[in-house]
């Protein structure tokens, strides 16, 4: 069996991955200074971006819930796997042979992660699907394609298959490319009975679920045939790879266009997806056989930068009933968004895919340009519960829609949507006026208990804005006073080193190394600069090091230091920032060390050691020079 993996190797697999590349597959990153990235924390619920990627050194830190590390500790995070199957993966996609403590040169077949040879037999269950849409015997499921207007063109550019009639093609196939059936049982694709396994999906089209990177993770099936008793629609079950709460369908092929134009399409249907996106509207995706919840909406919420400044979720539903109540289900997640959300609605009761069919491209894209917000259409839902000829029906209707007016964050819309609706009930628009200030009141008298409770049993000690990542703080770490010049001066130093340690001259290096650093938290990082050595090969690799020489519960505070953005807007700025940060952190160790001095002058007095006095003297006399040589570079 393979030992450990060679720490050689593992630094490779880092330095040869791009740190960006990966987080883009799961935030939407922009810009936040030079070689600084900023976006929604993956690993928290959040409204303004405090995770930051500084990829030229290899690390993300949170400065909300304190989340930090390197390019493996990311995805083990997000995909749940080993630190052997992180680093494993990502030497396979960089084309690096693994050696191992015990002279192996990586796992054979049989000891590939589970995660992995999931991975591997979803991949290959994708292609057969696909090759198999072309033969004869997917006669049937060609024609279902044509008759919703799709060719085999577009059959191939999102990648739909068809699982042939029969219970052993799939499970054939996979054997014949190594699987064994204990790891195909893993998979999803095949259901167990007193003989065996077998396949799950028979004379069946099928769509390729796929996470954010674009691997196959499950699959989507439509039945074809009449005497198939399965559901109309199956999905892979829940397994290691796929959880239908937590997946889009689309999601790999809309994710640039969704954070490029920061919209976010729900439609419902696999269907709808290819119809949307082949008529333009490119930021459509679907859930898999569940409605709209939570872990959709961070999905969404980190596509979109969900962070106040725009941006916007439409969701679309038929006119029936259940298209209805699929929309108000979508109400009940509005709050936990920022960016305004909306209902596009076809009267008609067409689909995305027979609009498209029956009317034409320009017919969806109009569907999605008609889209009225969402609380507007959850208030007239409610309304029609109640008998709006009565006085009790208009009162219980205002009762029904005061608290989503009162919910409206737009303070500009919120007053015009008081007006609409005196106007649907009838009723004066003081009285609606008064109905929506006591909601807020009532909302805001029930999130103010909220957080009394949730501080009061989690002891939060929550950062005012502006001052970085106390929140996420490490246990025992005292944050030092932002406003000690001192301690500031020590947190930019450290912020240089770590992130830019090329441009420290030797001499700037055996300075630094020689610094007394006065704030503890930062002093043990000085320290485990020290131990590291002078910066590594590589900047990934130093910050690394650095990380393994501090306690591990100040680890979190180097990831901090290392993506802090520095006040630099181009590279001829950071170079000037960080030899004036270093210059200042010198002098303020000269100011330290002629304190020191001039106290033992001052206690020598005046029947001290003359020797001892002169060679004092002559040390202030050299600090002094040493600073007014710093100055003069200035």
């Amino acid at each position: 069996m393979a030992g450990l993996i060679k720490r050689e190797d593992i630094d490779r697999v880092r330095e040869r991955t791009d740190l960006k590349e990966i987080v883009d597959a799961f935030v939407t990153l922009r810009g936040a200074g030079v070689g600084s990235y900023k976006g929604l924390c993956p690993f928290h619920d959040e409204r303004s971006p405090s995770f930051h990627v500084r990829p030229s050194v290899g690390t993300y830190h949170c400065f909300g819930c304190g989340e930090s590390g390197d390019v493996i500790s990311f995805l083990m995070k997000m995909e749940h796997t080993t630190f052997a199957e992180t680093v494993e993966r990502l030497a396979a996609k960089a084309g690096i042979e693994l050696h191992y403590e015990d002279g192996g040169t990586g796992p054979d077949r049989e000891q590939v992660g589970r995660r992995q040879r999931l991975l591997e037999a979803n991949k290959v269950a994708d292609e057969y699907f696909q090759s198999q849409l072309r033969t004869e015997g997917a006669a049937t499921g060609q024609q279902f394609l044509a008759g919703r207007g799709f060719t085999f063109e577009h059959a191939a550019q999102f990648n739909v298959g068809y699982a042939p009639q029969g219970w052993d093609n799939l499970l054939n196939h996979l054997r014949r490319k190594g699987f064994r059936d204990d790891e195909l049982k893993l998979t999803g694709l095949f259901s167990e009975g007193q003989r065996g396994i077998y396949d799950r999906f028979r004379g069946r089209l099928v769509w390729p679920i796929r996470d954010m990177t674009g691997a196959t993770i499950g699959f989507g099936a439509r039945k074809l045939f009449e005497d198939d008793p399965g559901p109309k629609y199956l999905n892979t079950p829940e397994t290691q790879l796929y959880k239908k709460s937590q997946v889009l369908y689309g999601i790999d092929a809309a994710k640039r266009n969704i954070a490029k134009k920061r919209q976010l399409v729900v439609v419902e249907g696999y269907t709808d997806v290819m119809s949307a996106h082949l008529s333009g509207v490119d930021t459509a995706v679907a859930t898999c056989g569940t409605a709209f919840g939570s872990d959709h909406v961070k999905i969404a919420r980190r596509l979109i930068s969900d962070d106040g400044t725009g941006g916007e979720i439409i969701f679309t539903f038929d006119g029936d009933a259940a298209g209805q109540k699929a929309a108000l289900r979508a109400f009940e997640e509005d709050s936990k968004f920022l960016a305004r959300t909306y209902v596009a609605v076809e009267p008609s009761g067409l689909d995305p895919c027979d609009l498209r069919q029956e009317k034409g491209p320009e017919a969806v894209v109009a569907l999605i340009d008609s889209r009225r917000p969402l609380f507007e259409f959850a208030i007239k839902a409610g309304m029609k519960n109640f008998d709006l000829d009565t006085v009790e029906g208009r009162s219980g209707a205002l009762r029904h829609a005061a608290p989503i007016v009162a919910g409206i964050r737009d303070s500009v819309v919120r007053p015009g949507y008081e007006r609409e609706l005196a106007g649907w009930l009838g009723l004066d628009q003081s009285t609606v006026h008064q109905a929506v200030q006591r909601a807020q009141r009532g909302a805001a008298s029930s999130a103010d208990a909220r957080r009394g409770e949730r501080r009061s049993s989690a002891g939060e000690d929550h950062r005012p804005d502006g001052d970085p990542a106390a929140s996420g703080r490490p246990p025992g770490f005292q944050r030092p006073d932002a406003r000690d010049p001192a301690a500031r001066m020590e947190k930019e130093a450290l912020e240089v080193v770590l992130q830019q340690p090329t441009l420290l001259s030797a001499e700037q290096w055996q300075a630094f190394y020689s610094a007394d650093f006065k704030v503890p938290a930062y002093a043990v990082v000085h320290s485990g600069i020290r131990a590291a050595g002078m910066a590594g090969a590589t900047p990934s690799q130093w910050v690394e090091q650095v990380r393994q020489e501090v306690p591990v519960e100040l680890a979190p505070l180097v990831g901090e230091l290392a993506v802090t953005p520095l006040p630099a807007r181009t590279d001829e700025d950071l170079i000037r920032y960080c030899r004036d940060i270093m210059n200042r952190l010198f002098e303020l160790q000269i100011t330290h060390q002629k304190a020191e001095l001039l106290g033992r002058l001052q206690r020598m007095g005046p029947a001290g050691d003359p020797a001892e006095f002169a060679a004092l003297n002559r040390q202030l006399l050299d600090l002094e020079m040493k600073r007014r040589s710093l100055r003069a570079r200035d």
